[in-house]
């Protein structure tokens, strides 16, 4: 987990899930920490437009700053298989000038408006958006959609970019989580997009601004879109902003992303680094995804298991036995499909004991239920942290695009609080008997192949009953 996210995890342990140390004699003690509030959303305004673009205005917070986020359905799973990457070049190139801005007059221009603004792509999104004063929410407005609707894909941009990309991907490929995690997706979804991590250095060589154009001109349309507009901000001239900057948008092509069929079966997967001195571990298996009524329940078996800092995972891989510094579990989620994984960077000399701890948790889970003031813990936790989450402009933007992006219903975010809590402990025995079958868990190892294949060959083989 990267020191960032390892540090907000402790934080929000500290904050949510500890219990207050006895007072001082004489000191009367604090009251114990009531339950966490349900989420109540301000008034959303939604539009959409003839062209099918669709608008979210959140009028949130009491700072003069507002944020606006342009969502479009086109990510990294619409991708080829020989345009691996293509999605987050493109991306990256929105920045470098339009017809009528070079790429320092975009920067600048936020910049005078005090902020900045930002592209990325995600499997099933491509974002353009930024932050600003809140007066200039409007002027924010038309220059996202100048940015979206109508690059330049300059020549010169397109290789110095290449040039950087291909610099990225040269040391993403001596990363062993993210060779780990590459395997790992292969290994879920073959054949698929979703199950194509990274780019070869001769597919980044082979990006030419004609592949580049014909991409943006199939995928960002829109009837694929979706406009964020949270802070303090005028509402009606950040509406005539929208209606001006974005009317003549075609309304393009539906997205068109089959769902895969993700299974695995228990088997090892092992990608050699000769003398490495640590072993990356990937374990996993196809699971669920958000619309489904397990969900709250494999959410929080999840957390329990590995999802936070005091999770058993930690509690044992790290505090306990000293064989890693921060294993951590997760859902990722996609349309229509999802996945757990385990993951750790452990000793090479003790890669097959901490597999066996893995699958010793994931079995005891599975057998017993959680004690109730375990699960209330992650509870609060759960609970705490998604309204930290949310009371951000960008956060809160973030969830509302989570709901759209899943088809959730409309009161999904203001219930969360309330499945979390519902969950019992029954709940998350079962959800891991029904979802975290170690008989149909990958097993993904990146390390050296002579220190540690004896050591995880007994893993292969699935367990019994």
């Amino acid at each position: 987990m990267p020191n960032a996210a390892l540090g907000l995890a402790l934080a929000l342990d500290l904050a949510l899930a500890q219990v207050p140390a006895p007072p001082p004699a004489g000191r009367e003690a604090p009251p114990p920490p009531g339950p966490a509030p349900d989420l109540v959303l301000p008034p959303l305004r939604r539009l959409t437009l003839e062209n099918g673009l669709r608008v979210t205005l959140v009028p949130v917070g009491s700072m003069p700053r507002a944020t606006v986020t342009l969502s479009v359905r086109a990510g990294s799973g619409d991708e080829g298989p020989a345009e691996v990457g293509l999605a987050s070049f493109v991306a990256r190139l929105l920045l470098e000038g339009t017809r009528s801005r070079t790429a320092e007059e975009i920067a600048e221009t936020a910049a005078r408006w005090g902020g900045s603004v930002d592209a990325s792509a995600t499997p099933d999104e491509t974002l353009v958006g930024g932050t600003v004063l809140s007066e200039f929410a409007p002027d924010l407005v038309r220059l996202v959609a100048d940015v979206a609707l109508d690059p330049a894909f300059p020549e010169r941009a397109l290789e110095r970019v290449r040039g950087d990309v291909v610099r990225d991907v040269t040391i993403a490929r001596t990363v062993p989580q993210t060779l780990a995690e590459e395997r790992f997706l292969a290994t879920l979804y073959p054949g698929h997009a979703y199950g194509r991590l990274l780019p070869t250095v001769e597919q980044v060589k082979g990006y030419t601004a004609a592949g580049v154009r014909a991409f943006h001109g199939r995928h960002m349309g829109a009837g694929r879109a979706h406009l964020y507009v949270a802070g303090r901000f005028d509402a009606a001239a950040a509406e005539r902003a929208i209606r001006e900057a974005f009317a003549s948008w075609a309304a393009g092509t539906a997205r068109d992303v089959t769902p895969p069929r993700a299974t695995t079966s228990r088997a090892i997967h092992l990608v050699d680094r000769p003398g490495a001195v640590q072993s990356s571990l990937y374990v996993g298996l196809p699971v669920l995804d958000p619309t489904h009524p397990d969900y709250p329940k494999l959410l929080v078996a999840n957390t329990l298991l590995g999802g936070y800092f005091s999770s058993r995972m930690v509690a044992t891989l790290r505090e306990k036995k000293g064989y890693t510094y921060s294993p951590y579990s997760l859902l990722s989620l996609r349309p229509g499909t999802g996945y757990w994984a385990q993951i750790a960077d452990v000793t090479t000399a003790v890669t097959g004991p901490s597999l066996e701890v893995i699958f010793e948790e994931i079995d005891r889970l599975r057998a017993e239920p959680p004690s109730p003031d375990e699960l209330t813990r992650v509870q609060r936790y759960l609970a705490g942290s998604f309204l930290l989450q949310t009371s951000t402009r960008e956060g809160l933007i973030g969830r509302l695009r989570f709901v759209d992006l899943h088809g959730l219903p409309a009161d999904w975010l203001e219930r969360y609080v309330e499945r979390v809590r519902a969950v019992t402990p029954g709940d998350v025995q079962a959800a891991a008997r029904q979802w975290l079958d170690p008989a149909r868990m990958a097993i993904v190892v990146v390390g050296d192949e002579k220190q540690i294949g004896a050591q995880v060959k007994p893993f292969a083989a699935a367990p019994r009953g």
